[in-house]
């Protein structure tokens, strides 16, 4: 996304506070390419873009002033490696997260421990945020821990040799079974 010249918002040094005071949203996409950390260890999927939405609202808060949040979705197809079979797999990844930015680090770490679902940030040097790292960091949470297939296209291998059945009431039986085949 190019640097607006004609007043408009730019994603890369995203006016924070002018966001919120308007209500503005912004909207665009970015090659996966340009999300390395997120591309390290999986292939970008589908048309390799991530799309992105984001809305600013200033929301007063009891006893203070009103804060500026960002509200974000973005989603992307990544191919990971299913657990599974070891096939590649496409999974599509979505983002809805709303973020609450406060005037400094030592007043969103207070906040951030105290509030249970909140997400506290601290606001950028000269209140400009470069959305990338944000949503890039928030594309790497939404990874899955196990990527799999729903059902595997192909049918998992079986072992070549069947094991022999052992009782189970003899858990040195396996032992005694190995040690007599060596005679």
């Amino acid at each position: 996304m190019n640097k607006p010249t004609d007043g408009r918002l730019d994603a890369r040094r995203l006016d924070l506070q002018r966001l919120a005071d308007t209500a503005a949203a912004l909207d665009g996409h970015w090659p996966l390419a340009d999300l390395q950390r997120l591309t390290a260890d999986a292939a970008p999927a589908g048309d390799g873009q991530v799309q992105w939405h984001v809305t600013g609202e200033r929301r007063a808060v009891a006893g203070g002033s009103a804060d500026p949040w960002l509200h974000l979705t973005a989603r992307a197809t990544m191919r990971l490696t299913c657990q599974r079979c070891l096939q590649p797999v496409d999974e599509a990844l979505a983002v809805a997260r709303s973020f609450r930015f406060v005037a400094d680090e030592a007043e969103a770490e207070r906040l951030d421990e105290a509030a249970d679902e909140e997400d506290v940030l601290a606001l950028p040097p000269r209140g400009r945020l470069d959305l990338l790292p944000l949503v890039e960091d928030e594309l790497i949470l939404a990874l899955p821990l196990v990527p799999r297939h729903a059902t595997c296209p192909e049918p998992l291998p079986l072992p070549a040799e069947e094991p022999e059945s052992v009782p189970a009431e003899h858990p040195f039986a396996v032992l005694a079974a190995l040690k007599q085949r060596k005679r």
